[in-house]
């Protein structure tokens, strides 16, 4: 498949809806795939990340589309596994800003150190859609909008961390 028929394929995804599992191949399809999926969100969102990868999430549209949902949805919920805090801090501030500045919909830990050699990257969209990446530090991976079981083992795999993760003191905002 051509990146003309992927990108035009995107279009016609909806979350819940697609069954359709799409190879990302590149950075842009991967930006892409992400950008679309966190448009349709409508409840919850969790991400597991080494940094807050700024070439998918500190990008304007990725950061409105959280915005958006946090407007839309008061009960939203949007969790950020970091496994680099420092980093994600220095590569991703309107992230950690847009995480601080909405801090009743969104939080961000750091992943117990038993978890620092895990090297996936991966979003869970509303308990459907899922973007995997087997490695981090690459942008090739699979994305589907609705795969209740694989999305079910990443999420369960995401609340395993999530429950032993820490929150991570220097992200909040002091009001003095």
């Amino acid at each position: 498949m051509s990146n003309e028929e992927k990108f035009r394929k995107f279009v016609e995804l909806r979350l819940g809806t697609s069954d359709l599992e799409i190879d990302l191949d590149t950075r842009a399809e991967t930006q892409h795939a992400t950008d679309l999926m966190a448009s349709q969100v409508q409840s919850t969102l969790e991400i597991f990340s080494r940094d807050l990868d700024p070439v998918l999430y500190a990008r304007e549209p990725f950061l409105d589309a959280l915005n958006t949902l946090c407007q839309r949805n008061r009960k939203a919920r949007i969790r950020m596994l970091v496994q680099d805090p420092v980093d994600a801090v220095r590569r991703s501030p309107r992230v950690v800003e847009l995480a601080r500045r909405l801090s009743s919909s969104i939080e961000i830990r750091q992943p117990h150190p038993d978890y620092r050699h895990y090297n996936e990257a991966f979003l869970v969209a509303d308990d459907c859609g899922l973007i995997h990446r087997k490695f981090a530090d690459r942008y090739e991976g699979v994305c589907d909008f609705a795969s209740p079981r694989t999305t079910s083992e990443l999420a369960d795999r995401f609340e395993e961390m999530w429950e032993r993760g820490q929150g991570i003191s220097s992200l909040r905002r002091l009001h003095l």
